[in-house]
């Protein structure tokens, strides 16, 4: 993939759902931008609406208020050039591993060896290699999910979408990004994993969901989980995602950031965000 292309523009992004006939916001201005080979992570409380933006970007609902584009179109449906990993592996039992991860090339314009190549490929970048052959309930949870991720990828999209994919596979999706190099989105509930993986760290406040900060990690890869200035990030994030959760005079959940976290420069070591 170019390194032009895989650039993300959100812009207004709002949605909504009808329960019992009474519209529900579930985002409401979202305004987000992301570089081509950037990894972006975002953190939020359960209901902030993280996964529904992840849906609108992948094309999965094109009912939403405000502007999408990818590569400078807009996003108005699926397109093989966006991936999306889901929750759970949603592998079909019925199928091997190899078999699986081919779903991902059904209607790829490559020749059947072209396709054996990107699968068996795939196979060995997500440490499955004599795996090929065995089905879904031969496997591990991370093997299953390995699997799910390599189905994501094998197409080559120019932007991956993880929606919480993974248990403890931090260090393979990394080692996968730095190779791949492809633009990676990922939501998770996990602070710790937010900070390690990702370039920058945006953190949604709920109820509807927004942006309530961002966080520039600054740190080169492979990381030390340990490097105080991860740590720093780390209680930074944690500070924010609290604040979106503390209703302060009246004021809805998600309105306030803490004036440490508002603040520009450093306060007691603690990074603060490049924007809110």
């Amino acid at each position: 993939m170019s390194m032009t292309q895989g650039r993300l523009e959100v812009r207004g992004a709002a949605k909504q759902f009808r329960v019992g006939g009474v519209p529900l916001p579930v985002l409401d201005s979202v305004d987000l931008s992301v570089s081509p080979g950037e990894f972006l992570t975002i953190v939020g409380t359960s209901g902030c609406g993280k996964s529904t933006l992840l849906r609108l970007i992948a094309g999965l609902d094109a009912d939403y208020g405000g502007e999408i584009t990818y590569d400078g179109a807009r996003v108005a449906g699926p397109d093989l050039d966006r991936g999306l990993v889901f929750q759970e592996p949603r592998l079909f039992p019925w199928l091997t591993v190899a078999q699986n991860i081919a779903l991902g090339l059904l209607n790829a314009r490559l020749s059947e060896a072209a396709k054996k190549r990107s699968v068996v490929g795939h196979i060995e970048l997500v440490g499955l290699a004599g795996f090929e052959d065995a089905y879904p309930h031969q496997l591990s949870g991370g093997m299953a999910q390995r699997a799910a991720i390599a189905r994501g990828l094998v197409n080559r999209p120019g932007l991956l979408l993880l929606d919480e994919p993974f248990a403890r596979l931090q260090n393979e999706l990394q080692r996968i990004w730095a190779r791949e190099r492809i633009t990676m989105m990922l939501v998770t509930h996990d602070v710790e994993e937010a900070v390690y993986l990702g370039d920058r760290v945006v953190v949604m406040a709920p109820r509807p969901g927004r942006i309530a900060a961002t966080f520039d990690v600054g740190l080169p890869y492979p990381r030390d989980r340990a490097d105080p200035v991860l740590l720093g990030v780390r209680n930074a994030v944690m500070a924010a995602l609290e604040a979106t959760t503390e209703p302060q005079d009246g004021q809805p959940i998600g309105s306030v950031l803490p004036q440490r976290v508002r603040s520009s420069g450093l306060l007691g070591g603690m990074p603060v965000p490049i924007s809110a």
